[in-house]
């Protein structure tokens, strides 16, 4: 399963609770502009409407930009969930603190496929110490290196 796009920012500001496989509803120069990685899913999240669940904010640029002149890049894509799942994901979403977000974007057996992540928001504090084990794993990397060199 390669996948196309990360949104590494929901990892860093949420806890990620659950995860959902989703199928998405695209047009044609979507596919083909997905497939070829011009996918961007920085800011995006998942919205609830009359018990169907849309992506928002997803930036996709059209395939061949001088074909096309009404296209808009960031247009909500209906997302294909069974309707237990979307039943349960509403739910969740209605739940104080837990928030709908799109995790990664990948290809299984040709089709594109979103996986879905509830996840509840991390708290400052939280992010200052994910920073500070970041920091010190690498200047431990960085010691080791140096030691096995001289």
């Amino acid at each position: 399963m390669p996948s196309l796009a990360k949104n590494k920012k929901a990892y860093f500001d949420y806890h990620i609770i659950d995860k959902f496989e989703a199928g998405i509803i695209l047009i044609g120069q979507e596919v083909k502009s997905i497939k070829s990685g011009r996918i961007n899913l920085a800011g995006s999240y998942i919205v609830p409407k009359d018990s169907e669940l849309f992506l928002i904010g997803a930036h996709i640029p059209a395939y061949q930009p001088k074909n096309i002149s009404d296209y808009d890049p960031q247009r909500s894509r209906k997302l294909l969930l069974k309707k237990k799942e979307v039943l349960h994901l509403i739910g969740k979403s209605r739940e104080k603190g837990l928030t709908l977000l799109p995790l990664q974007v990948y290809t299984r057996k040709g089709f594109i496929k979103v996986e879905l992540g509830v996840g509840k928001g991390k708290k400052l504090i939280d992010k200052r110490d994910l920073i500070k084990k970041r920091d010190l794993d690498m200047r431990l990397k960085q010691s080791l290196k140096e030691r096995n060199r001289g």
